[in-house]
């Protein structure tokens, strides 16, 4: 009975003492090389790195500057003596391998890469560019790595930077359609861009799927995505369908479609941008009758007119603001102010600035100085 005992405690210790040789406990990270990771948006594509940053003073009464590349980094591919690579890049980091993420497909350095997560590397070299490695096996570190894993290699070229304590990544020059991620330690920097060119299609392809959910039931949200397709002139034939159901869309009971100025300029817009521009204008026209059609609203759809050169157009919206709303002196003197100047009618130009300028609403103070630089102009040049 002893004995049993005795042997059931055995087996009972074996085993703590083998979990806890097996467990990975939440310790501090090797050499406290922090964890880190910094994520960045290109329109709806997710970029992420995960890393570990070491920094430059080791321990902190240890300047290592100046021996950082090429020394403590090693150029090009070494056998580092450990695990089965007899020519292992740089991890980009410290500890585990450093890993990008990408939600979507993208461009790096200009050629394609798939969505997924990735090791990635640095080939650094003591002269000419330096490679980033996008490696399919995440492994741990470069010690597993093998060049028949690569996905990617981008050459690159490492520039002078500010002194950098921590080893750090990030992004800038963020762009709607681009960024660039860069390493930035020590007193180099790193840099690659990534690309989504089809971002706008991406998009497209989310308003899709949002449009069949909960958002589907406003008609502002199909407004909104009609409006974004005329806007980059993508999708047209569908963006007018979507125009029309914010128009004229049955939404069972939740809401309606509207028929007003904003709506019907929206469906004007794909029109336009569909190159019908005779069916834009006579839609405009009807929007621009249509009760409820305030002073600012035609005052705005004047100074597209103006900013696409359509001066002639322009000027007959801005005169038709001002009989359609003869109590209001700001919007509708302020159109035909703008208008007057765009023709060269400096006598009319004039006239309603000082309008204007009399009747400038409290909550638009701050740009009286402005309409009185353009006032004085005028008059400076008369």
């Amino acid at each position: 009975m002893k004995f049993a005992l005795a042997a059931v405690m055995f087996l009972m210790v074996s085993t703590i003492i083998a979990a806890q040789e097996t467990s990975e406990l939440a310790t501090p990270p090797n050499g406290d090389n922090q964890h880190a990771a910094v994520s960045q948006w290109i329109g709806p594509v997710k970029i992420s790195i995960d890393y570990h940053s070491p920094k430059v003073h080791k321990p902190d009464n240890n300047d290592r500057t100046g021996h950082i590349w090429g020394e403590l980094v090693h150029y090009g591919f070494v056998d580092e003596g450990f695990g089965p690579t007899k020519g292992a890049p740089w991890r980009a980091g410290a500890n585990e391998s450093t890993t990008i993420t990408f939600s979507n497909d993208v461009k790096v350095e200009g050629k394609d890469l798939k969505a997924g997560t990735y090791a990635l590397f640095l080939d650094v070299e003591k002269t000419g560019s330096w490679n980033w490695v996008f490696s399919n096996h995440l492994g741990w570190g470069s010690f597993q790595y093998d060049p028949q894993d690569d996905a990617l290699r981008v050459p690159v070229t490492p520039e002078d930077a500010p002194f950098t304590e921590f080893l750090t990544y990030g992004f800038d020059d963020r762009r709607p359609d681009s960024a660039v991620a860069y390493l930035q330690w020590e007193k180099k920097r790193i840099p690659f861009k990534i690309e989504v060119p089809n971002v706008n299609q991406l998009y497209v392809a989310k308003m899709r799927q949002d449009l069949q959910s909960w958002a589907g039931f406003n008609y502002q949200d199909w407004q909104s995505a009609a409006q974004f397709c005329a806007d980059n002139k993508i999708n047209l034939e569908e963006a007018l369908l979507w125009a029309d159901k914010a128009i004229n869309g049955p939404f069972r009971g939740a809401t309606v479609g509207h028929e007003d100025f904003s709506t019907l300029s929206t469906k004007a817009a794909v029109l336009e941008a569909m190159g019908r521009e005779s069916d834009a204008d006579a839609l405009m026209e009807k929007a621009l009758q249509l009760p409820g059609t305030d002073a600012y609203a035609i005052y705005a759809y004047g100074m597209g007119l103006l900013g696409k050169n359509k001066k002639d157009q322009a000027m007959k919206i801005f005169a038709f603001n001002e009989r359609q709303h003869p109590q209001d002196k700001f919007w509708t003197s302020l159109g035909l102010a703008r208008g007057y100047t765009a023709v060269g009618d400096k006598k009319n130009a004039i006239a309603n600035w000082e309008v204007v300028l009399h009747n400038v609403p409290s909550n638009f103070s701050n740009r009286t100085a402005s309409y009185e630089a353009s006032l004085k102009k005028l008059k400076e040049t008369s």
